[in-house]
């Protein structure tokens, strides 16, 4: 996939996306290892944006591990064009961000992230994409998604539940990931709702443990 270059500073830009222009925000790290990982963000209809605090504070423990970040936002969401599709449009969303990220560093291995509907989307595309490592914060089990349909990813793989999620029940995510033939590794994270509110620190702190042997060398 052609498109503008992996920025070398900090920055926004927009890539052809299937339904239009999508807007990326490319946050590089201070002594960058040879990773690039995505993080998707939370459902566009209850106001999820690459500005979620849950997003911005994955990505930031991320980047304190060595690796540069990718936020987008979904179709219809800021700047991005289109309109929500339920999750299939967004997959193609994160498809094309994927080629982008791949052709533009084919030196780094491929992270994916996501929290709650971003969690699914990055999960659904887990097993065409292939990446290195794969994040999913309160993934949304037992919600509108089909859960059952996806491929259990075969790379390392963190969960990170909040404990008091409000909106995920964290009993049906611990039994979904405990019915895979492989369960990740799971955190749980006590007192924490759905969007870790006054939990955010534990939250990078989990991220930044859960990740440290997937790294490579600087």
């Amino acid at each position: 996939m052609t498109g503008p270059a992996f920025p070398a500073e900090s920055g926004t830009l927009s890539i052809a996306g299937p339904a239009g222009a999508l807007e990326l925000a490319v946050d590089r790290a201070e002594r960058p290892r040879p990773v690039v990982a995505i993080v998707c963000h939370p459902l566009p209809t209850e106001g999820g944006t690459m500005h979620n605090k849950v997003v911005t504070m994955a990505s930031r423990a991320l980047r304190e591990c060595g690796v540069d970040t990718v936020r987008f936002n979904f179709r219809g969401v800021g700047a991005s064009e289109g309109s929500f599709d339920a999750g299939d449009g967004e997959a193609d969303d994160l498809r094309a961000v994927a080629g982008w990220v791949r052709s533009q560093r084919p030196d780094a291995a491929l992270w994916l992230a996501g929290f709650s509907f971003g969690a699914y989307v990055s999960l659904k595309l887990a097993a065409e994409l292939q990446p290195s490592g794969l994040v999913s914060i309160a993934p949304p089990v037992g919600r509108a998604w089909d859960m059952d349909a996806i491929v259990p990813p075969t790379c390392p793989w963190l969960v990170v539940q909040g404990e008091a999620d409000e909106i995920v029940d964290p009993g049906a995510v611990y039994a979904w990931l405990e019915s895979l033939p492989q369960p990740p590794e799971v955190v749980r994270m006590p007192g924490a709702s759905h969007f870790f509110h006054r939990k955010l620190i534990d939250l990078r702190g989990a991220i930044r443990n859960g990740v440290r042997a997937w790294l490579p060398d600087e």
